[in-house]
């Protein structure tokens, strides 16, 4: 765990005190996985005919629907202690929130979007989705730098035990004690999500199944994920699942439902050889 990359010390500036700056790890990974997912959303768009620029503007929309989402979800997920603790609801400004909620912000942005600038929705999302996990690949190793998302105990070989007070009082990561590095499982599980995306994106027979398979995979993987997360507050749905794994069964029960209209009715014309 390291949280901080470094702090600049408090100095006199025209004779005025300025500082302390800190500079966190999980802002900086945060901007670098939206700068990497915004390249490749470019690039895939000019191997799908489509206007980078558009798919920037997209990106941009999409970035701010999805941080409200995730930290409106946050707050939803933790509703009892938010209520209980008003003065913390400001902390979720130094918090990623929730990625579901994030992705549930963002769909209807990115279908009002392309409904106003005529764009071919199921294409544009297509060239956009392996960003988003090449994003969340990344994004997951600022949570492990941050302590966020933490895993359950563990005596496996390969826990990580966190020993930075900074963070424990930060995110509540327990300090001294072998857990499961959940952060890591996801972003290895992304990261080859993101390579077979770009496979299937070279390969497809018809416009959207890059999305649809990101999200049967990424369901999948969160919902096994899930089993072994351990942070101190997740809400649950029938006292059984998480709320991510609820979603998750949701998430595959539409692309499920959606799979046989896609295959139908937006065949690509002729596939990539």
């Amino acid at each position: 765990m390291y949280p901080n990359l470094f702090t600049v010390p408090a100095f006199e500036l025209f004779g005025r005190d300025v500082g302390p700056f800190t500079l966190p790890t999980y802002g900086v990974l945060l901007a670098t996985a939206f700068l990497a997912g915004l390249w490749i959303a470019a690039r895939q768009a000019r191997k799908s005919g489509l206007d980078p620029n558009r798919i920037t503007d997209l990106a941009i929309y999409v970035l701010i629907a999805g941080l409200v989402g995730a930290k409106v979800l946050l707050i939803v997920v933790e509703w009892d202690y938010y209520t209980s603790n008003p003065d913390r609801l400001f902390s979720v400004f130094r918090s990623g929130g929730v990625f579901y909620g994030g992705l549930i912000g963002a769909l209807p942005v990115a279908w009002w979007y392309t409904r106003r600038h005529k764009l071919a929705a199921w294409q544009t999302v297509d060239a956009a989705i392996p960003g988003v996990a090449l994003g969340q690949a990344i994004g997951r190793l600022g949570c492990l730098a941050a302590g966020c998302c933490y895993g359950r105990p563990t005596d496996l070989p390969w826990g990580i035990t966190f020993t930075d007070l900074y963070a424990a009082r930060n995110v509540g990561v327990p300090i001294d004690t072998a857990l499961h590095p959940t952060q890591l499982y996801e972003s290895f599980v992304t990261f080859g999500i993101f390579a077979a995306l770009l496979w299937i994106a070279s390969h497809k027979r018809f416009h959207g199944q890059v999305i649809v398979s990101y999200v049967a995979l990424y369901a999948t993987a969160r919902f096994l994920i899930e089993f072994v997360r351990g942070d101190a507050a997740r809400g649950t749905v029938f006292g059984v699942l998480s709320t991510s794994q609820f979603i998750a069964i949701l998430m595959l029960l539409g692309a499920a439902a959606v799979l046989p209209y896609l295959m139908k009715k937006q065949s690509v014309v002729a596939p990539p050889v």
